[in-house]
């Protein structure tokens, strides 16, 4: 087995006891890091920054200087498998991602194969290792990819979506052909998490952003039931340690018992579900990580702290909680403000680890 300095994030995954809750924070190497702007500035591209494995270790490492957080994770983009595809990603300044080749027909469907994590996302593997070398069994490092559905909503959309009129069009108007995308997608989404593990993350987190966009009975035919598909296809065991599977899905409060069903070790929580009730619907089934709202890190230290003490209240005393934010933090937040939430979570959680 191999023995990480600071283990705590796995085995609160796992429900195993802890001495503090863990925290980490989903976009934690970005872009209010002053140090990461100047990384940016330096690759040229965001593109160019994913796709250099030293650059994205160096961006991945940054926060960890700065803060004692319990994991590190890889610095890449949900899009680069539909990248690796043929589509033709690329981000436009102040717009967001956006692909060339949106998928508009079944032939642009058809033609889609699942892409070799050790060829056309080899920078991404790469990444993996060298950040598992540079972090010397310090902390855990945490791999990820979109889930299906969402990366599915960005390739048919071929950009960001407030309306979702494109992939929602696909989905009503020809179900068959949103079910062998997003049957593509799964398997690819599978080979290149497990091609993740392989290279050495150490947990894996699927992110479901636009699961929240649909109705109950579509999220568990076309979002949900793919996710499991995935959870039931990966590596659960490397270097004699577990691998934890964290299931996320913005907006998916109302989903949490199917959610947990999959067989995945966690489940995140965005900021509009009470953490107490969550840990009540759920039982011993899975771990939770989360919630603090991101705007709490616009406040000051003392209210930070107040915040952060509440969410710990709610979940209560035991084992499984990993604490981070609803949702990735935002660029405009000052980093010693991330650094009091950092400390107080560590510091107020103790008792509730006694």
């Amino acid at each position: 087995m191999t023995t990480l300095q600071n283990d705590r994030f796995l085995r609160a995954l796992l429900r195993e006891p802890v001495d503090v809750t863990p925290v980490w924070m989903m976009r934690q190497a970005g872009r209010y890091l002053p140090e990461y702007l100047r990384v940016r500035k330096q690759a040229g591209s965001f593109m160019n920054l994913c796709t250099n494995p030293e650059l994205a270790c160096e961006v991945t490492m940054q926060p960890l200087e700065r803060f004692p957080l319990d994991a590190a994770i890889l610095f890449s983009d949900i899009l680069t498998i539909p990248d690796a595809m043929g589509l033709g990603l690329y981000f436009a300044e102040g717009e967001g991602p956006r692909f060339e080749r949106p998928l508009r027909s079944r032939a642009d469907v058809a033609a889609l194969g699942v892409p070799d994590p050790e060829d056309s996302l080899r920078y991404v593997m790469d990444a993996v290792r060298l950040i598992r070398r540079t972090l010397d069994n310090r902390i855990p490092l945490i791999g990820f990819s979109g889930s299906p559905w969402t990366l599915a909503t960005y390739m048919v959309e071929g950009s960001s979506t407030k309306t979702f009129s494109q992939v929602k069009g696909m989905l009503y108007s020809e179900p068959r052909l949103m079910h062998q995308l997003l049957e593509t997608v799964a398997a690819s989404v599978t080979s290149y998490l497990n091609a993740q593990i392989a290279a050495g993350a150490q947990a894996v987190m699927i992110f479901d952003t636009w699961g929240g966009v649909l109705t109950p009975a579509d999220y568990r035919t076309f979002s949900l039931q793919y996710m499991q598909r995935i959870v039931e296809g990966l590596t659960r065991e490397a270097e004699g340690r577990r691998v934890p599977v964290i299931l996320f899905t913005k907006g998916g409060g109302a989903w949490l018992e199917a959610m947990a069903d999959t067989g995945c070790d966690a489940l995140g929580l965005d900021w509009t579900t009470d953490i107490g009730d969550a840990r009540h619907r759920v039982g011993e089934r899975v771990a939770l990580q989360g919630n603090l709202d991101p705007a709490v890190l616009y406040a000051t230290p003392d209210v930070i702290r107040e915040k952060a003490g509440h969410i710990l209240q709610q979940y209560g005393t035991g084992n499984g909680h990993v604490f981070n934010l609803g949702h990735g933090i935002t660029p405009d937040v000052n980093p010693e403000n991330a650094a009091a939430l950092i400390s107080a979570v560590h510091e107020l959680s103790a008792p509730f680890h006694e």
